[in-house]
């Protein structure tokens, strides 16, 4: 260190006596670490030789946080010499002095076996070499006590003045005779000569010819290993503790503190997605207004590593929150509605850091969503401003024309939209639920309308409160299908839209509506359609699959009546198509009936309980009384029974 980076003998002193906690002498230990190598390397007695020595002090050094709450781990009233330090680093140092003089006296076993040291295998680790100077500090440095070594290292490396460097010392355990002449050996030491630096190393092979020999015989060789963490070294423990094999809690990790440099953002060219063998969002190029607005990406991968209290942060089930494993792809970095966004993507989730434009303070929304595996069409949109009851998206550069379809309105066309230069959307009303309405009462259901180049009709999408719309299909399982140009498909639609906040904020990847039966109903009711709508999830776990039954209706929008749902089932989906649904409806005749319905592949229908009955074919019709409730099964042509949806 130089002599600016010391302060003066008379500088101001803290000799207050505080309890340090395990937190604070981590933070002094990573703030002070080359400092604390520095005070054991220049104690330790030379004759260790260089290795070793540069390694016990790394240890020593390593081993100083608190262990436990006996009087000798309580740090003494002593000067906090520089400006600014504090309990924690006050505790440390007076560790360090006590083990490097310990193993100068050898009162103990130090330094430990060389396997209990940090290790790198195959090298010789040596301090920097120095001139002339620096040898000569060296040979009088050994010929000290261990005591004036200390005191000389005190104030070297921290500008102690004399009565501090004799207090510090007599606190070590140094007895105070020895603490007098430890201060005038070390007087006398030319104080303008840099000692060598124990955390700047030169790395020398220590068999190379052993190695080259035994080379000739082997099928393989053996490579060097050299784990160098935070200007120190990795220990190798005795033995694993709590956290087996893991590096101290203050050791760097590259990746980690790459994840918190706006820099390194991965910033994909905007024609990418044009060569690509796949289409999603890893091809989507960085837009907005901000992209270079280094500190407001800077929040944003703060807050993602370390969300304060103030933060609030939504994720989607099984969507982990923490920290980016390394620099994530920025997609967007700009302001839309009022609201500063940065919209992310590590390989796994989009993220999405939200905070008023202008402000240095206040609310602050981070938001998680799983998206692995996505396709051209469902990574065409993500949401990148919500508020007010409207969102925004900011869409896929593969999309060419956008609209907003009404899903109320089965012969509405497609409205259009507007997207500016960067591709975000205007306003339109979110269908999520926002304004507060329940499921079943919507007065508009606003799907998003999106083609992708090289498809003829557009698919739509629906906001279901998360980051990611929903895409929206149609057919039997295994076959869904773009079903926008199909009129039954918008009457259905239609009729299920409302019901729709039902399956939201589970992470909703895809809704699918197969319409598996239709069934004429008695006493002159007409022709009713039955419906499943499986909502199948980013994660693969967490579907939800709901029967609907539709009567004829006066209203075109007059909402279907939600029979039977079933979560985390394979009903309705490609794995199990079969579903069986039932419900009592009252008739124009004012009388009661169980009506069911089964998929294609039944061969009858069994009610038990207080409607029994049964019926070949996959429909079924008993009268009922109000409120009677009744068990349904079906057989399949394996023999097998297919119980109801949910049962």
């Amino acid at each position: 260190m130089s002599h600016s980076d010391v302060t003066s003998p008379d500088a101001p002193t803290d000799t207050t006596a505080e309890p340090v906690g395990l937190d604070r002498a981590e933070a002094a230990l990573v703030e002070h670490y080359p400092r604390l190598v520095r005070l054991g390397f220049l104690v330790l007695p030379g004759t260790l030789g260089q290795q070793r020595r540069v390694l016990t002090a790394h240890a020593i050094a390593q081993r100083a946080l608190p262990r436990g709450s006996s009087e000798r781990d309580t740090p003494p009233a002593l000067p906090a010499q520089r400006a600014g330090t504090d309990a924690g680093y006050a505790y440390l140092r007076l560790q360090v002095l006590r083990a490097a003089l310990d193993a100068a006296r050898a009162r103990r076993r130090l330094p430990r076996p060389p396997w209990a040291l940090p290790q790198v295998l195959g090298l010789r680790l040596l301090p920097s070499a120095g001139g002339p100077q620096d040898v000569a500090l060296d040979q009088r440095l050994a010929e000290l006590a261990p005591a004036g070594r200390a005191a000389y290292a005190l104030r070297r490396v921290d500008g102690l003045d004399e009565q501090a460097t004799r207090r510090l010392l007599a606190a070590a355990g140094v007895p105070d005779e020895e603490c007098t002449a430890a201060v005038e050996d070390a007087a006398g030491l030319a104080a303008s000569v840099e000692p060598a630096d124990p955390c700047f190393l030169q790395a020398r092979p220590t068999d190379l010819l052993r190695r080259r020999r035994l080379a000739k015989g082997a099928l393989f060789g053996g490579a060097a290993l050299a784990l160098l963490v935070a200007g120190g070294l990795t220990l190798l423990p005795e033995g694993w503790g709590p956290d087996g094999a893991a590096a101290p809690s203050y050791s760097r990790n590259e990746a980690a503190e790459s994840a918190l440099d706006p820099q390194a953002l991965r910033r994909i060219p905007a024609d990418t997605w044009q060569r690509s063998a796949r289409l999603d969002f890893s091809v989507w190029p960085a837009r907005g207004g901000a992209v270079d607005d280094t500190g407001l990406l800077r929040r944003a991968l703060a807050v993602w590593a370390r969300p304060g209290e103030d933060v609030e942060v939504t994720a989607t089930p099984g969507t982990q929150t923490g920290p980016a494993p390394g620099p994530a792809q920025l997609l967007y970095a700009g302001e839309t509605g009022g609201t500063s966004v940065v919209l992310l993507h590590d390989g796994l989730r989009l993220v999405r850091y939200a905070e008023r434009v202008g402000a240095d303070g206040g609310h602050v929304v981070l938001d998680f969503a799983r998206v692995d595996g996505a396709d051209l069409v469902s990574s065409a949109a993500v949401v990148v401003g919500r508020g007010d009851g409207n969102v925004r998206y900011l869409l896929a550069p593969w999309i060419t024309e956008v609209g907003t379809v009404d899903l109320l309105d089965p012969s509405g066309t497609t409205e259009e939209l507007a997207v500016d230069e960067d591709g975000v959307t205007g306003a339109l009303r979110s269908a999520s639920g926002g304004s507060g309405q329940q499921p079943g009462q919507c007065a508009s259901f606003s799907a998003l309308a999106v083609t992708p180049r090289g498809v003829a009709e557009p698919y739509l999408m629906a906001d279901l409160g998360e980051l990611a719309p929903a895409v929206l299909t149609g057919g039997a399982p295994g076959e869904p299908h773009n079903w926008t140009g199909s009129a039954d498909a918008r009457a259905q639609w239609a009729r299920m839209a409302c019901q729709l906040p039902l399956v939201g904020g589970a992470g909703v990847r895809s809704l699918n509506a197969w319409h598996f039966a239709e069934q004429s109903l008695p006493d002159g009711g007409g022709t009713a359609d039955w419906v499943c709508l499986r909502a199948d999830t980013w994660r693969g776990t967490g579907s939800r699959s709901l029967a609907f039954f539709m009567p004829p209706a006066e209203r075109a929008a007059e909402p279907a009546s939600v029979t039977a749902s079933a979560e985390d089932s394979a009903s309705c989906g490609e794995r199990q198509p079969e579903v069986l649904s039932g419900v009592l409806w009252h008739s124009p005749a004012d009388d009661w009936h169980l009506v069911a319905a089964a998929s294609e592949g039944v061969t009858g229908i069994v009610a038990d309980g207080a409607v029994s009955g049964e019926g070949t074919g996959r429909t079924l019709t008993l009268p009922a009384e109000e409120g009677a409730r009744a068990v349904l099964t079906a057989r399949l042509p394996s023999g097998d029974e297919l119980r109801m949806l949910g049962s």
